[in-house]
């Protein structure tokens, strides 16, 4: 499959080659990036010619050159740094030198933004509620995966955990197949249904990420009705024909984390390279109250290449990811009288929950997986191009993903999987931007994608094997007059589903479940009927921004958003043993449709910059999980505990705000003090629960209101090798999450809690050419224990009763990390 995968995307970059190959670029300017302020030269600031790949980044002493694409009448610049103004400007590229002064923490009114829209755009200019995150605000975050990065930088975003390395995405109380995930404008699939897998992705290779809060159906379809996450990883941007690279070293205390990470590139002529790989293991985490949480360990290993060919009318890129985890999930099975974790060794009806053996201070204290883990596989082969096209332009992505997860359950035969599955996806994009009329911008495109996802050899099939073809077409447009920008769009989508009957039966052999094949199914199971489904929607925005000067942005938006059922909610039957949950879905559900209506305001001035956004989300024909109960109002559980969740449909309304709050007295340059705060509310209004408050009334995995503020010093030295020391002290605040859904026991109530964070970076210059960057981060500062109301370890609990009082498992203790990095060019 991988070759496949490889000859196929070479075709598709020597096709955009051969086909649309123009001269390469010819002349350079050069220049030199300072502050406006101190008038002291900023180092890598990063500088890209607008609407191409063509860019770069200033060396330690602020200076670069850039070569410009024949033919170029003008020159659009897209220049950003941490901490500064980001800025886009026009220059001729005839110029030879020039000098650029960036003016210091004044917000993001000018940030340069990529998704969500036709072509990249300014965010005052983008109705849509959208947040960047800088390669810096990644590289300093000193978390586990890098969905756990943003969360800390994102108000409106968090994550539903399974333990330090499993982090998925919500969007204002909205998560699973609601948020897509983009890599590098790839749709990220690989069975993102599941509770207890993160995002496939190396973290060490994103440059930039953004997330869309709110439906951003118009540009991609289903699944992105909560929004968007978009990880951009680096590309060949340094056209100076020198090696370029960066090795990464981190360590964490708390769970014994190691990882290794190093990136090369290098670019002659019109052709550019990246190569990518890092590793990384960790073991079982601690904190004060539960000790070591037995099976939370985990072994990453990532491997990326690009290829790029570029000239003065477009690129064309050729990438290839590799992931490799392997996951511990825990049961959270304990000894009743010690609290100690326990193993399971047995099967069925020899499997005693709560007479297993303790597991040994040896085994807490390895790196050693448990025997019973997830094992995943993510591949990804696909070309991006862009060129000019006419007078407009055109964006082409063609794409091959391959997923592949395990998962291993059984203790008395560890090498068979409990589940396995296989998921293949073809993804196709095709947009025209055309040339700008009457100060109108338009865009018109198609997208969608084929799946096959298969079971292989498996015992549990929670869903059974299909077929996928979704197709959508959209037009996008976007008129810009002095002080006005009105955005809008109209998204028609057609997703077919198509599955074969699926038998299963006991084998033999093993004594486990199997599929059983036609025409041999006398006397099997019929687990999976045949199903034949279409779902269609349309989708709508529409929205505008008023600059009413260079320091005040307002923005309104209103969007239709369309989604599909997931296979699991369509079709599921059956247990998910790394989830330890039993789903049961429902083939009458029909999509669900919400209405968004999003306002916000932003100001920047020079000792403060805020913003603020409102929003109110109907969502009709919601699909959501419930615990089911017998006739006492116990848990539906089978013979090891796992409880069965059957999903539910009806009408939901989500409302809250984020707010982002910075202070910077010019008076004190060096020293910032950002406060960010979200809060969401999600009511199910189905007319069963009105006024029925716990018992009902609530939507689960709704996030309590959340405080983040941060002090942050940085020191200017003058010292020619020591550039400077930054220092940060954090405070996360959450708070008690008493509007929960209590109904058949499916959650329960959260106390609030506050966690502090201390982090201490700073960078050596060891020549004009090489750098070493080192980071100093303790998280937990205090060894806190709580328990996020979005952990699902906080329901890993077998007594009604525990001895402690404490039910479930708690987050993570103190952590201290340390990171180091040497870049060299």
């Amino acid at each position: 499959m991988i070759k496949t995968y490889f000859y196929t995307g070479r075709f598709f970059l020597l096709f955009s080659i051969l086909i649309l190959e123009m001269p390469v670029l010819s002349q350079n300017i050069s220049g030199v990036v300072k502050d406006a302020q101190t008038q002291q030269a900023l180092s890598f600031c990063s500088i890209q010619i607008v609407q191409t790949s063509v860019g770069t980044s200033t060396d330690v002493n602020g200076k670069f050159k850039l070569p410009i694409p024949q033919n170029m009448t003008a020159v659009e610049l897209a220049i950003s740094s941490s901490g500064y103004f980001s800025d886009t400007i026009t220059i001729s590229p005839t110029g030879k030198h020039m000098e650029v002064f960036m003016t210091p923490l004044s917000g993001t009114l000018n940030e340069v933004v990529v998704t969500s829209a036709s072509k990249a755009t300014l965010a005052k200019e983008n109705p849509v509620a959208i947040t960047s995150v800088s390669s810096k605000a990644i590289e300093n975050g000193a978390e586990t995966n890098i969905i756990d990065v943003l969360v800390k930088n994102v108000p409106g975003l968090n994550a539903v955990k399974t333990g330090p390395n499993i982090s998925k995405p919500f969007i204002r109380g909205l998560g699973y197949n609601r948020v897509l995930v983009l890599y590098d404008g790839l749709r990220q699939e690989g069975q993102q249904w599941g509770d207890e897998h993160g995002i496939e992705t190396d973290a060490y290779s994103i440059g930039k990420a953004e997330v869309v809060k709110g439906p951003a159906s118009i540009m991609y379809g289903s699944d992105a009705v909560a929004g968007v996450v978009s990880l951009i990883p680096e590309t060949p941007a340094n056209k100076d024909e020198n090696l370029h690279g960066k090795y990464y070293k981190e360590y964490q205390h708390n769970n014994g984390l190691i990882s290794n990470g190093l990136k090369l590139s290098w670019s002659k002529n019109h052709w550019g390279y990246i190569m990518r790989g890092s590793f990384k293991m960790a073991k079982n985490y601690i904190n004060s109250i539960d000790k070591r949480i037995y099976n939370t360990g985990f072994r990453e290993t990532n491997a990326s290449a690009i290829v790029q060919h570029y000239s003065a009318k477009g690129y064309s890129n050729l990438s290839l990811t590799l992931y490799n985890n392997l996951q511990g999930v825990p049961d959270g099975s304990r000894d009743s009288a010690t609290r100690k974790f326990t193993s399971q060794i047995y099967e069925g009806n020899n499997d005693d929950i709560k007479n297993r053996p303790v597991v040994s201070e040896t085994v807490l204290n390895g790196y050693m997986l448990s025997p019973l883990h997830q094992h995943i596989q993510h591949y990804r082969l696909y070309s991006n191009n862009h060129y000019e096209l006419g007078s407009g332009n055109i964006d082409i992505l063609l794409g091959l993903q391959q997923n592949i997860r395990r998962e291993y359950n059984h203790p008395t035969l560890p090498e068979q999987a409990g589940m396995y599955v296989r998921l293949n996806t073809f993804n196709y994009s095709l947009r025209y931007n055309a040339r700008a009329l009457l100060n109108t911008e338009i865009s018109f495109g198609v997208n969608g994608m084929y799946q096959n996802n298969k079971s292989k050899d498996a015992t549990d099939f929670p869903i059974p094997d299909y077929r996928l073809l979704d197709a959508g077409i959209y037009l996008y447009g976007k008129w810009k007059q002095k002080k006005w920008t009105i955005s809008g769009g109209v998204r028609y989508d057609n997703r077919h589903l198509k599955g074969d009957p699926f038998y299963t039966g006991v084998n033999n052999l093993t004594g486990f479940n199997k599929h059983i094949y036609s025409p041999d199914t006398a006397g099997a199971y019929l687990q999976f009927p045949q199903f034949n489904k279409s779902f269609t929607g349309t989708s709508l925005s529409i929205g505008a921004t008023y600059q009413a000067n260079e320091h005040v942005s307002i923005k309104a938006n209103v969007a239709r958003g369309y989604r599909a059922p997931s296979i699991t909610e369509f079709a599921s039957n059956g247990l998910d043993p790394g989830a330890h949950i039993i789903y049961l879905g429902n083939s009458n559900f029909i999509p669900e449709f919400s209405l968004q209506e999003d306002i916000g305001t932003a100001f920047a001035f020079k000792d403060v910059s805020a913003n603020v956004s409102l929003f109110n989300n109907n969502i009709a024909h919601y699909i959501y999980l419930s615990q089911l109960t017998d006739e006492n109002a116990n848990p539906v559980l089978d013979v090891q505990g796992n409880k069965t969740f059957q999903y539910q449909q009806a009408a939901a309304q989500l409302y809250g705000m984020e707010l982002n709050l910075n202070v910077h007295p010019a008076g004190l340059k060096t020293l910032s003090f950002d406060n960010a705060l979200s809060m969401v509310y999600g009511f199910n209004k189905k007319r069963a629960f009105n006024n029925k408050g716990i018992n009902g009334a609530y939507l689960p995995l709704i996030p309590p209101l959340k405080i983040l503020s941060s002090l942050i010093q940085n020191i200017n030295m003058e010292s020619k090798i020591l550039k400077d020391i930054n220092a940060k002290i954090e405070a996360e605040f959450n708070a008690a999450q008493n509007r929960f859904l209590a109904l058949n026991n499916t959650e329960t109530p959260t106390p609030s809690y506050t966690l502090f964070n201390l982090s201490v970076s700073t960078k050596i210059i060891l020549t004009t050419r090489s750098i070493l960057q080192f980071q100093l981060q303790v998280n937990n500062l205090f060894d806190k224990a709580y328990q996020s109301n979005l952990s699902r370890l906080k329901y890993f609990e077998y007594y009604e009763s525990p001895p402690d009082g404490r039910s479930g498992i708690y987050g993570m203790g103190r952590n201290i990390c340390l990171k180091a990095s040497w870049s060299f060019k």
